[in-house]
């Protein structure tokens, strides 16, 4: 491999834009090399912005013509298997926007194909690398909840709410809500508390949307609740939806862990005049719920203003991956927590369809 890890991205979203292409150029060894879309115009904007030198509208091409190392694939949830499997192909390390896949079969083949091919493989489960999130994790590990029984996890925006298509909504590309915003509770909850044995849950479709040129699509979930049973015997509650009224706020976190020796809560506004994360605990032989800081290590190199926004300063989501490339280390989250992320998605969806708790 040369000194820098030569990276094509397959997708010009405003996500791919705000998230990839910032965090990728801070990189001092990447080179971004080549982007792939079908609007040209579009791609061409951004390949002026960041400097890229080559552009694409087939991605088969640019696997096969770019000389790439690796691959990051941030497109619609119906083209990440093929585009993964197709990159693995070739041998090319890959980072893949949540969800995996559209099924548990596929997540699994690119799981399988991966490992086979031995590269480093990464899912964008974007909050695992935020400060406080990854603070709530070491006090779990370091005893403040004790044996944790019960959570919630809450994730709301209104993103929804009007009546025009939206491919995440459309049952033949995603899983609606539960894949979109779901699958970043049901990493939550698997790492948090550990693996989970069977899930229950009620989907349901609050706005109903036109297909592309008004033709009638098969309506996937914008609100969703799903009940867990961990492993452990705990269990757990989820609330995703996106046809809430959030306002400035945009959208809305929300986690609670209760344990036999304390309580965790954390709630955290994405925008406007809200804007911020509060966690606040409470041991079992206090009285007072109190404010909990997120320690100093944890905000190390940001910038307070921005929100904690560790993508272009620390070793986190694109630039993590990139770190475990030169260093040929493991990366977390990979292909396998995708897989289980998936096998989460697909068992609720099971359970609306039939009624019944269904087991993973």
């Amino acid at each position: 491999m040369s000194k820098k890890v030569r990276v094509g991205i397959i997708g010009t979203s405003w996500w791919a834009e705000i998230m990839f292409l910032p965090s990728l150029k801070s990189h001092e060894s990447v080179e971004i090399i080549a982007i792939c879309g079908r609007d040209q115009n579009r791609a061409s904007e951004m390949a002026d912005k960041y400097n890229i030198p080559q552009i694409f509208a087939n991605y088969r091409q640019m696997i096969e013509k770019a000389n790439l190392d690796a691959i990051i694939i941030s497109t619609p949830d119906d083209l990440h298997h093929q585009m993964t499997m197709d990159a693995l192909d070739h041998d090319l390390h890959v980072l893949c926007e949540k969800p995996m896949a559209l099924n548990v079969d596929q997540a699994r083949e690119m799981y399988q194909k991966a490992k086979s091919k031995n590269v480093i493989n990464m899912i964008l489960f974007t909050w695992r690398w935020m400060p406080h999130f990854k603070y709530i994790k070491t006090l779990i590990d370091d005893g403040y909840l004790g044996s944790c029984f019960e959570a919630q996890f809450r994730f709301v925006g209104g993103f929804g709410n009007q009546p025009e298509y939206l491919w995440r909504f459309d049952g033949s590309r995603a899983n609606g809500v539960l894949g979109d915003l779901g699958a970043h509770m049901f990493d939550f909850s698997r790492w948090y508390m550990g693996e989970i044995s069977r899930v229950s849950a009620q989907l349901n479709t609050v706005v109903k949307r036109p297909g592309i040129d008004g033709n009638p699509i098969t309506p996937s979930n914008d609100s969703a609740f799903i009940t867990l049973e961990f492993e452990s015997g705990a269990h757990g509650l989820v609330h995703v939806t996106a046809v809430t009224h959030t306002g400035d706020r945009n959208a809305e976190i929300g986690i609670i862990l209760h344990g036999d020796s304390g309580t965790i809560e954390v709630k955290q506004i994405l925008s406007g005049k809200e804007a911020g994360t509060t966690i606040k605990g409470i041991q079992k032989n206090d009285t007072f719920f109190k404010e909990l800081q997120v320690p100093g290590e944890f905000l190390k190199n940001l910038d307070k203003t921005e929100n904690n926004d560790p993508f272009t300063s620390q070793s986190a989501g694109p630039r993590a991956f990139i770190d475990a490339i030169l260093d040929n280390t493991k990366t977390i989250p990979s292909f396998y927590d995708g897989l289980k992320t998936q096998e989460i998605i697909d068992a609720a969806q099971k359970s609306h369809h039939e009624g019944t708790w269904v087991s993973i």
